[in-house]
């Protein structure tokens, strides 16, 4: 109700805008009581009527555009997709700028162009270090995991170091309600592990027949790390001895985990992270799994009403002339 007495008042300016303009120019090119001497079976009503008509052309073209919906019908929607948990090293090295701006930042940068291409599956993210935790369960909500994925630092998780069993090991324990064929495993690391056993996990990941898939990221040649001290400048990381610490890229025990569990291995480069590549050749190709199942309203598109009025109108208004008919 509210919004039909804003259209009236508009029809009603534009009615008075439309006649108020055609009579100022009528009275700069003579008196009114002359005209009808001038124009001969001019008819300043059939004038009105027709400007009349063309606004209303203008407002169902309007209420066209606006789409106005009527009537509907229940649709059962399916969704489907691949599960993909994504496998985020937030230790220290991964602040190493032998991969500009540095390896996590990098990282992130890659998971979001990912993003764009994924469309229905479910996407998840572990960040470990000394420990693994789970950050963004399984989810289709992809701005949801974009806060979380945005918040991810080295100090997402508490205890320093890497320890990629433990975080293999967490991957698996967040995959145990899915078929086997619905799992996809993606690690992100320079693969310096610290501490634990990554080959042992690969053996339990197998077993469990997974595969996973390890991204790779800085060079052979490493770069010292570079933190922020107390007072919020950059140093270099220092170990317990006071020696600096050095960051390399140990592919060839990523590459192992591959191999052990039929994954694939691939180094991040400038031009091709990985993850791309990854989710083209290995999971887009996999057949989706039905993720979801529900009763939806399809409602009825009916600005084809207010179109075919809008075009009748514009047709009669065309035609019509504004002098008398002679009998």
């Amino acid at each position: 109700m509210f919004h039909l007495f804003w259209l009236l008042l508009a029809f009603s300016f534009l009615l008075e805008m439309f006649v108020s303009n055609r009579r100022n120019k009528m009275r700069k090119f003579a008196n009114e009581h002359l005209i009808n001497n001038i124009v001969e079976g001019f008819d300043a009503g059939r004038l009105v009527f027709k400007n009349v008509l063309l606004i209303f052309v203008f407002i169902f073209c309007i209420i066209a555009l606006a789409r106005p919906q009527w009537g509907f019908e229940w649709r059962e929607i399916k969704r489907k997709g691949t599960d993909i948990l994504l496998v985020i090293d937030v230790s220290k090295s991964m602040l190493t700028q032998d991969v500009k701006p540095n390896r996590l930042e990098r990282t992130k940068l890659a998971v979001k162009d990912l993003i764009k291409k994924l469309k229905g599956d479910r996407i998840g993210t572990i960040a470990f270090a000394g420990d693994a935790f789970l950050v963004c369960p399984l989810t289709s909500d992809y701005s949801g995991f974009m806060l979380s994925l945005n918040d991810l630092d080295v100090d997402s998780v508490p205890r320093g170091g890497t320890n990629l069993s433990v975080a293999i090991d967490e991957a698996l324990k967040n995959h145990s309600d899915e078929k086997v064929e619905d799992k996809a495993i993606i690690i992100i690391t320079d693969g310096d592990n610290l501490e634990g056993d990554p080959m042992a996990a690969a053996k339990r990941a197998k077993e469990a027949g997974v595969n996973i898939y390890t991204v790779g990221i800085g060079t052979k040649e490493g770069e010292l790390i570079q933190v922020k001290n107390e007072r919020g400048s950059f140093e270099f990381l220092k170990d317990k001895k006071g020696n600096f610490v050095k960051s390399r890229l140990n592919d060839k025990l990523l590459g192992q985990i591959s191999l052990e569990t039929g994954g694939v291995y691939v180094k991040a480069s400038g031009s091709e992270f990985g993850i791309d590549l990854i989710y083209d050749r290995y999971l887009s190709s996999r057949e989706k799994k039905e993720l979801e199942s529900k009763q939806e309203k399809l409602y009825y598109q009916r600005f084809q009403l207010p179109l075919l009025i809008a075009l009748a109108l514009l047709l009669y208004q065309t035609g019509l002339s504004s002098k008398k008919e002679v009998v």
